[in-house]
């Protein structure tokens, strides 16, 4: 009799055990694993034009993508600009650009075209303002900064600073800078129209413009981060923080640096499925793609 109880007690263990064993079995389907880079000769390889922020992004997908060394590589990456690579992918002179958002203006000619763009978000970015170093404003908010560029507030002594007038820098339209500022910051309110002087065409050009503005720290003006930090350089001038948050890569990918933004790959939307420029979109967003973005100075979307 016990030796029966014994059997049936170890019938019911394993029993006991086998219906544990099929509940916790893992039905999650199988991670499908990243795209492999796709690989081009210079022959091969699509036509690529963007800004002048993103050129060390292309210069680094070339390079890998090509199997050549970054100086290399160099030689076949061509940017013209924000608004002229727009202009080349909505005629058909470049098959990817890599680039801040499109102007409403860029938006109605891909619509008078007959093109409709399709915008990636590939890496992170922060839009950010600048100062003269020897400024004492440490930061302001984005209702000051608006102020500022509406002409309402035309004295550093009205946002905590010296008793000094603003000198306030802008971009051209079109410009990648120029759009971000209008789309980001100024939103429904129109900028003052800024003084010939105060209209700068090249992004650098504005920082050093800022820096040495009369040899006053009157100056303010905005870029992005990357290019400020990574591209240019300048130690006369200082970024400033908004709404009391610091602009640095960490506040950048963590979304609370208010002014967050991106840099695009941006195609015609009717580029087919297993089009060349959609594989290298897809390997840039895999953790080996946004690891070559990072070590290029970016601040990756994933």
């Amino acid at each position: 009799m016990k030796k029966r109880n014994k059997i049936g007690l170890v019938l019911s263990i394993i029993l006991i055990l086998m219906i544990f064993g099929a509940g916790c079995t893992d039905t999650t389907p199988a991670t499908e694993p990243p795209p492999p880079a796709p690989s081009f000769t210079p022959e091969t390889y699509p036509v690529i034009d963007g800004s002048t922020v993103t050129i060390p992004l292309s210069e680094a997908l070339a390079g890998r993508l090509m199997g050549l060394p970054v100086e290399e590589a160099r030689q076949y990456v061509l940017h013209n600009k924000t608004h002229a690579a727009y202009l080349n992918l909505i005629y058909g002179k470049a098959d990817l650009i890599f680039v801040t958002g499109p102007s409403e203006e860029e938006l109605k000619l891909a619509e008078d075209q007959g093109v409709e763009l399709e915008i990636i978000p590939v890496v992170h970015e922060g839009f950010v303002f600048l100062a003269n170093e020897a400024n004492p404003v440490e930061g302001l908010t984005l209702e000051q900064i608006r102020g500022i560029y509406t002409g309402k507030i035309t004295n550093w002594k009205e946002v905590g600073g010296s008793d000094m007038p603003i000198t306030a820098y802008q971009r051209p339209v079109n410009s990648g800078s120029q759009t971000g500022f209008l789309e980001m910051v100024m939103k429904e309110e129109m900028p003052m129209e800024p003084l010939l002087e105060q209209v700068v065409a090249e992004m650098g050009a504005l920082i050093d413009a800022v820096a040495a503005y009369d040899n006053e720290p009157s100056a303010i003006g905005y870029s992005y981060y990357y290019f400020v930090m990574d591209m240019w350089g300048n130690d006369q001038i200082k970024l400033l923080s908004v709404d009391g948050i610091f602009p640095d890569k960490e506040t950048i990918r963590d979304g609370s640096y208010p002014l967050n933004t991106a840099y695009y790959a941006v195609i015609r939307k009717d580029e087919p499925d297993n089009s060349p420029v959609r594989k290298i979109i897809d390997w840039l967003l895999t953790e080996e793609g946004q690891l070559l973005a990072e070590e290029a100075g970016y601040v990756r979307a994933k």
